[in-house]
């Protein structure tokens, strides 16, 4: 074993990536991870940290660049936690991403199985349709440097819509005005902790203060302020957090002004968003990976169909438009509400939705004799419990289609439905978060 030291300067080859998006260099056989590695340069870095098996550096000097690098577009970069692959160019990215995804089903999964493709995204910049910028201390908006809850200041992000970012500004800059305190997370004091906006496919918005509290000084005031910085702004909601958690909403919310849902249109369909509601934050590549979801799963029109984790019922609509009968479930109220509504909204007839733990549902479904023809799952970055995958399995589905944020949680879950006569055979991934580290990847997985 290499005697590795922090400080010391070494030169290495960067030969891969993590799955966080780190390179992968090696010295004396030592596997260490470089911040700012490109696969195929030779650099010098300095140890940051050295564990008993593994080592972390950072990039000081690169001494052979790699095709794959490119000069970061971002003054906040990489000190914004929002972002981790702003120094690769897109094409890099993508590569990376999908042997994330091969390397998880792959290592993980034990799956022999080839990740067909990579879906990139059009858009690179402002593709989120859903923003939370936290406040810091000094009033400011931002986010969080990586794994940490310090916020850098961040004036313009670049992956924000500019309503979103405009709103953010306007809403930070009211509150300084008004002197109402930043939520500070070591004491639990001060009343803004964050502020969230929702944009449509139009460009309308719906905004969300969350506060640690139930309201807010000259609440019209705020709603002015927003609408000024984004005149098509459709409401102004406030949400009550008072707990002492990372979690970012509360359970209570009140309209200030107009209204507290907004609807898109996503795979022709028209949906009705509350602010907790699950929704995909990037609509273009939603719509590729439900289209791949679809595909996998090779409807007929005589097949039932069970969707886990469905949300405001995005997929399970979608599902229902090529089965006999499509059932979703979520453990949101709010979403399950939404859903509904969305269903009769859409004139789908042959759809129902249950509320509750998908465990629980699920094991309520089989126990009520219901034997779907595919599963579809969308589950969130934890994965699958252990007992949802042995009662998906128990229906004993023809096929299961698993959509996935965590190619990790991915690949233990295809291991787990291994053993229960579940092989997967085909998978593809959607880059649904430019810039970011994160990738979705759709599996199917077969009865064997």
């Amino acid at each position: 074993m290499a005697n590795l030291q922090k400080n010391q300067r070494h030169v290495v080859t960067v030969e891969g990536y993590s799955s966080e998006g780190l390179g992968v260099a090696r010295i004396e056989g030592q596997v260490v991870f470089v911040h700012g590695g490109v696969r195929g340069e030779t650099c010098a870095v300095r140890l940051m940290k050295v564990l008993k098996h593994v080592a972390f550096a950072r990039v000081e000097e690169v001494l052979s660049p790699s095709e794959g690098r490119m000069e970061s577009d971002c003054p906040h970069y990489p000190a914004c936690g929002g972002c981790q692959l702003r120094h690769l160019t897109y094409e890099e990215e993508l590569w990376m991403k999908r042997q994330k995804a091969e390397d998880a089903l792959r290592r993980i999964g034990g799956a022999e199985v080839e990740v067909e493709e990579i879906l990139g995204s059009q858009e690179t910049e402002c593709y989120r349709n859903k923003s939370q910028f936290p406040i810091g201390p000094d009033g400011r908006t931002g986010f969080y440097r990586a794994r940490s809850h310090q916020v850098i200041p961040v004036s313009h992000c670049r992956i924000q819509t500019t309503q979103a970012n405009a709103i953010a500004e306007a809403a930070a800059a009211w509150a300084r005005e008004r002197k109402v305190a930043p939520y500070d997370e070591r004491t639990g004091k001060g009343l803004l902790r964050h502020i969230y906006v929702r944009v449509n496919r139009r460009g309308e918005a719906l905004v969300c203060l969350v506060v640690n509290g139930e309201k807010l000084p000259d609440e019209s005031g705020l709603t002015e302020a927003v609408r000024r910085a984004c005149p098509e702004t459709v409401g102004v909601v406030l949400n009550a957090n008072t707990r002492d958690t990372n979690v970012i909403l509360g359970e209570r919310y009140r309209t200030l002004w107009g209204r507290d849902t907004l609807e898109d249109q996503l795979c022709g369909f028209t949906f009705k968003l509350s602010v907790p509601s699950f929704y995909q934050v990037n609509r273009p590549q939603a719509e590729r990976l439900y289209a791949k979801a679809l595909e996998y799963a090779a409807l007929t029109g005589k097949e039932l169909v069970l969707d886990l984790y469905c949300g405001t019922g995005t997929i399970t609509l979608c599902l229902a438009r090529k089965a006999r009968r499509a059932i979703g479930a979520e453990i949101v109220p709010e979403a399950i509400a939404d859903a509904k509504e969305n269903a009769v909204r859409n004139g789908i007839g042959n759809v129902e939705f249950f509320c509750g733990d998908a465990s629980a549902v699920a094991a309520r479904l089989a126990g009520e004799g219901l034997r779907p023809d595919v599963v579809v799952v969308d589950p969130p970055r934890k994965g699958l419990a252990e007992d949802v995958v042995e009662t998906v399995a128990a229906m004993g589905p023809r096929l299961v289609v698993y959509v996935s944020c965590d190619p990790g949680t991915l690949g233990r879950d295809v291991k787990r439905f291994g053993l229960l006569g579940y092989r997967a055979i085909r998978a593809a991934a959607v880059d649904m978060f430019p810039r970011t580290a994160h990738v979705e990847t759709v599996a199917l997985l077969e009865k064997e």
